[in-house]
């Protein structure tokens, strides 16, 4: 009882956290937002933001809204209104409803891949979060693809070092239309007298003798002396090398393992 009170305690402040991160946001094409007027029932509007940036608001007509911060906002429409002569010392709340113009997507090997809205402050791997992590086919990098005006820049973050490693300070924070995407995970094939020939995810570090082992260890023909890599140099000429247990797999290597004459 005492977790499940915890549980809920957690989550109500987790909530009510990212409604406070998200009265802060930035508006945008899209939102849907709730505009009122303390004290003034009658003004209180909900709708969206038109692809132009802007909002029709009672007395005042079209507000543009377009890369205001919330706060901001409610300061222009304030403004607006007392100047107009409409109301004296207006106080103007906007409450976002509906995010839709701050999104990141994320792409590749995840459980749900697809846009998502930043509500509040959110990191890489909190996107990795809500699109269900990576799936067995995911690599333990991703690329993150960043567009700021007319320029594009491409990062790798290492998650599975980031986390070993606790340097969260990589872990960035995201802004709208940044881009997400997992890579299928490296692959080694192993065939011959093998239980279990095929192409399998290429852990790292790994080694010939742990190959063996994914692919289920010697058929009962299959024997460990004269076994073959078979790896492709940088000139994509093929290369074929002897095999030793220690030795490490390189990606798309194929290992070949022979019958035994005896």
């Amino acid at each position: 009882m005492k977790k499940m009170l915890l549980w809920v305690a957690a989550g109500m402040l987790s909530l009510f956290m990212g409604s406070a991160m998200a009265a802060n946001g930035t508006l945008g094409p899209g939102d849907v937002v709730r505009v009122g007027v303390y004290g003034m029932p009658d003004m209180t509007v909900e709708t969206r933001v038109t692809p132009a940036g802007t909002i029709t608001f009672p007395l005042i007509g079209q507000v543009q809204l377009n890369g205001l911060e919330i706060p901001v906002a409610e300061r222009k429409i304030a403004d607006m209104l007392e100047k107009g002569g409409f109301v004296k010392k207006p106080q103007v709340s906007i409450l976002v409803t509906g995010l839709s113009s701050q999104q990141v997507s994320v792409l590749g090997a995840v459980l749900r891949p697809g846009r998502y809205p930043i509500e509040g402050r959110r990191t890489v791997l909190d996107m990795l979060a809500l699109a269900g992590g990576m799936n067995t086919d995911g690599a333990d990098s991703i690329t993150l693809i960043r567009k700021r005006g007319t320029s594009v820049t491409k990062e790798t973050l290492d998650i599975v070092a980031m986390m070993r490693s606790g340097e969260l300070q990589r872990d960035v924070e995201m802004t709208a239309d940044d881009i997400i995407y997992v890579e299928r995970a490296p692959r080694f094939y192993i065939y011959g007298e093998v239980q279990r020939p095929g192409a399998f995810r290429l852990e790292r570090q790994m080694t010939v003798l742990q190959a063996l082992a994914v692919g289920g260890g010697l058929s009962q023909r299959g024997t460990e002396r004269g076994m073959r890599i078979k790896r492709r140099d940088a000139d994509g000429k093929l290369q074929v090398l002897d095999a030793k247990h220690d030795d490490l797999l390189q990606i798309d290597d194929i290992v070949y393992v022979k019958e035994s004459l005896f």
